[in-house]
């Protein structure tokens, strides 16, 4: 095979994405057309250097690393017995190159789907070709925060159309209302996954219908319940088209459930009326993440029944059936309907997404169960945990495979972490300073590229924290700037400096979190914060991966519990970063006293009014900063080694990399979700 088409090949499945190796094949080949599209391998194939291509250095090097891909793709995996699974979410997180996400569920799915790949777990992905993405993030001299929407040209991208062996689009029907409406699919192959992105937006649909799936999360509850018709009914519908059997349909979150009604239908018109809904449980698991119960998707009675006329023609059911089985109380007219109820009602297993965030979702729906004890609830949990090889550096990487040997092939044993304790500190310590340094050089390059002021140099020998993710009020980003004096005290100290680094989206449709990102923004524009305080636009997965690699420490303050499980600070351990946070989401289960900082008191603790608790964060964020995040950075020994800060590092990266890996999560899932 020739190099070009060993490059094709490697380009046109996702599993390039999480070897560094593979993704400098394409960099090489054109390092500005790869830059100028988000990481794009396939752009720089298209506009590839002819003397790249033809170095014999370079062939050899496409030759090692296509044998690795192919070696990878013939070998089963250790789960290749396991049940054949289909996995539901509206959105999947693989790469910034293809930008089908919008946060920690995209992000969790994208994972979810490599770790997948990773083990050999017959695994089919369903969600939806977003075409024009989440958004792209510019902003005016304000910081107002601004949203364009940058078209997705499949023809450059990891997917293919799927199609008959005549060349003609293969569809399914579904119906808004009474009309109908074709859905096609886009097939990703994600290792040894494969993902099906369905789509509305071709010629064979009405003009003002087409446009259904281009964009998340956008749009009015009418569009958001079509596009979860397409997702539920469309993608069970898809499957059964493809003739792709599975022994366990998993829903990641309520906007897919509609699947299960799409399989109430088939059960009813095979005759099978009394016991479809126990035949749909069989197969079906469903997993929460919203620890508020107005974060739930929900339709009112009017809307749903009049989108699903048709279908509920084509099945048969009843106003009041079809609506009992999203609301709690059925006979309740006053009730909307809600997805999670959906999916509880007519999943075998349900679980949350952390111990904590299982024991929020069983009391939130113990009312549903008729229990007044939540452990009642048959609501469950598993860990997040996050795709090593997608986010650890390529330094991490080269450091591990130093100092731990083939830690990859071993990464599900403990005892490979475990050999952290034979690292010397010197060798943590240069390791914890060259991932600093190098996200400092980005963020000083990247600074000057974006729509905001630029900002004067920050310091590669400063503390540093991070603070990235959605700009969702909840999360309360300008916590840290509570009592202004009080932390400029910490900003000027000129013996113990630091600097914070912020980054995210807030949607566009919420004014409280895009005000959040205003008053950050005035703050990098006043002087006393020049080289100490950055933010970084258009927050995303490259961003990302550089701020979990190159902090010091990752800050969450979010307001207990509404963080369901948060994987950004789970990214950090393996970097030698150490995470200060509120115990909620997973940090209740990784916190030992030993590995990083908790804010405030333990997650059993009720939380009170944000009108008082905020303040009273602020004040525990502060003193958890003065006297012991920030002395512990800066007391060195005589070899000027902080001796403290590297045993939390050692003991971080031994305790937490395995704990809290998607490895760890997908062999849960099997072995506790989809086996029966």
């Amino acid at each position: 095979m020739t190099t070009i088409n060993q490059l094709h090949e490697l380009g046109r499945n996702m599993w390039w994405s999480w070897h560094p190796e593979a993704i400098d094949l394409f960099k090489r080949l054109n390092r500005d057309a790869f830059r100028a599209t988000g990481n794009n391998p396939l752009m720089a194939l298209r506009d590839a250097d002819k003397l790249v291509l033809e170095d014999p250095q370079y062939q050899f090097q496409v030759d090692s690393v296509y044998r690795t891909f192919r070696d990878y793709m013939d070998s089963p995996g250790p789960r290749a017995k396991a049940p054949r699974t289909s996995y539901f979410c509206m959105e999947f997180g693989l790469h910034e190159s293809l930008p089908l996400y919008s946060g920690g569920l995209g992000i969790l799915a994208g994972d979810h789907t490599k770790a997948a790949s990773d083990v050999g777990l017959p695994f089919t992905g369903v969600g939806l070709f977003l075409r024009d993405g989440y958004f792209r993030q510019y902003f005016d001299d304000k910081g107002q925060q601004y949203d364009e929407y940058p078209s997705i040209d499949a023809t450059f991208h990891p997917m293919k159309p799927v199609r008959d062996a005549d060349g003609r689009d293969i569809t399914v029907t579904v119906h808004f209302a009474d009309r109908p409406v074709h859905v096609r699919a886009w097939r990703v192959e994600v290792g040894r996954s494969v993902l099906y992105l369905l789509d509305t937006d071709f010629g064979a649909n009405p003009y003002d219908l087409r446009f259904t799936t281009r964009r998340l999360y956008q749009g009015d509850r009418t569009t958001r319940i079509r596009q979860e018709i397409i997702l539920g009914i469309g993608g069970l519908r898809m499957l059964r088209r493809l003739g792709i059997d599975a022994d366990v349909y998993h829903m990641n979150e309520g906007h897919c459930a509609f699947l299960t009604l799409e399989m109430l239908r088939e059960q009813k018109l095979a005759g099978n009326d009394d016991g479809a809904a126990d035949a749909v449980r069989d197969v079906c698991v469903f997993t929460t993440h919203t620890p508020v119960m107005a974060g739930h998707d929900r339709f009112d009675a009017g809307l749903l029944l009049r989108e699903l006329s048709t279908f509920r023609g084509e099945w048969g059911v009843s106003d009041h059936d079809l609506l009992a089985l999203g609301r709690v109380n059925p006979d309740d007219p006053s009730e909307q309907f809600t997805m999670t109820v959906l999916g509880l009602r007519l999943a075998r297993t349900s679980n949350g997404v952390s111990k904590l965030n299982g024991e929020v979702a069983r009391r939130q729906w113990q009312h549903m169960y008729g229990t007044e004890n939540p452990a009642d609830v048959p609501i469950t949990h598993i860990t997040n945990g996050v795709h090593l090889p997608t986010w650890a550096a390529p330094a991490s990487l080269t450091f591990l495979n130093v100092h731990l040997g083939d830690w990859q092939a071993d990464r599900d044993k403990q005892e490979t972490w475990g050999r952290i304790d034979s690292v010397p500190d010197m060798d943590l310590w240069i390791y914890r300073q060259q991932l600093r340094r190098n996200l400092i050089d980005f963020v000083n390059d990247y600074t000057h590229t974006q729509t905001l002021p630029q900002s004067p140099r920050l310091d590669p020998h400063a503390l540093t924290i991070g603070f990235a993710r959605r700009f969702a009020t909840y999360k309360r980003a300008p916590l840290l700037f509570h009592d202004f004096e009080r932390i400029m005290r910490l900003f000027e100290d000129t013996d113990r400096p630091i600097q914070v680094i912020y980054a995210g989206k807030a949607h566009p449709q919420d004014d409280g979190g895009q005000r959040f990102i205003q008053e950050i923004f005035e703050y990098t524009n006043r002087p006393e914060f020049h080289g100490r305080l950055a933010f970084l636009e258009n927050y995303n997965m490259e961003i990302g991966r550089k701020l979990i690699a190159g902090c010091d420490v990752w800050l969450n303050n979010p307001r207990r519990p509404y963080e369901a499980s948060g994987t950004s600070g789970q990214k950090v351990a393996i970097h030698g970063g150490l995470n200060l946070s509120i115990l909620d989401g997973w940090w209740p289960e990784g916190h030992d006293g030993t590995n990083g900082w908790a804010i405030g008191e333990d997650a059993s603790h009720e939380y009170k009014d944000p009108a008082i608790q905020d303040p009273e964060d602020a004040l525990l964020l502060y003193e958890a900063l003065e006297r012991q995040v920030i002395p512990t950075f800066y007391d060195r020994n005589a070899e000027n080694l902080p001796e403290k800060w590297i045993a939390m590092m050692r003991s971080a990266m031994k305790g937490l990399t395995y704990q809290f890996s998607a490895h760890r999560m997908i062999t849960d899932y099997i072995e506790r979700i989809y086996t029966r």
